[in-house]
């Protein structure tokens, strides 16, 4: 089977025809998007105002690998167990979490998945250069929702200078891995169809 006679993203390929085994599927996919996340957020390098952590990259490669709707309930997920208290942030769980320093970046996870899980819904997940470029567009919607939250809780000049400006290397490189992976996976995949 080759890359363009997959419809939908790399995650099609796991998922079962038959209604019931489909829908259990797609909640243990959740429920390890919403661990992988929690790992990815436990992986920190201290930083201020916040840390900076791999779940830029875990929110991309959930993305490109379910697609729009799966991703997006994937995060929508790992947010609300962060909500209820459970410590699947970089530092902790709770409301207070959410409307702290990192709470515009957990709400850009949203965008960017809903971003990049679109552009892998269309096929665009197959080419290098289109897949960079919807995570780049991800990347911006997550750091204009981090920067305007930290705008109204410190000001817009430390909010650039803190909040945006110290992640975009390190987020670019990211980026670039999380292409990568999914790129290298889909090539396996499909050779091995």
């Amino acid at each position: 089977m080759s890359a363009a006679a997959i419809t939908g993203p790399l995650v099609t390929l796991a998922l079962p025809q038959d209604r019931n085994a489909r829908l259990v599927v797609q909640v243990l996919l959740v429920l390890a998007g919403t661990a992988l996340l929690a790992l990815a957020s436990k992986i920190t390098v201290p930083f201020w105002p916040v840390p900076m952590t791999l779940q830029t990259l875990a929110v991309f490669l959930i993305a490109a690998t379910y697609g729009r709707n799966l991703a997006v309930a994937t995060v929508i997920a790992y947010l609300v167990e962060g909500t209820i208290g459970l410590p699947v942030f970089a530092t902790g769980g709770g409301l207070a979490y959410m409307t702290g320093p990192t709470g515009g970046y957990l709400a850009g996870f949203v965008v960017a998945a809903a971003i990049v899980g679109h552009a892998a819904d269309r096929g665009l997940d197959r080419n290098l250069f289109t897949l960079f470029g919807a995570m780049m567009l991800g990347e911006v919607a997550i750091l204009a929702l981090g920067a305007a939250w930290l705008a109204v809780l410190m000001g817009a000049e430390k909010a650039l200078s803190f909040g945006v400006g110290p992640f975009i290397v390190t987020d670019v490189v990211k980026i670039a891995l999380a292409t990568a992976t999914v790129r290298a996976v889909g090539s396996l995949l499909t050779t091995r169809k």
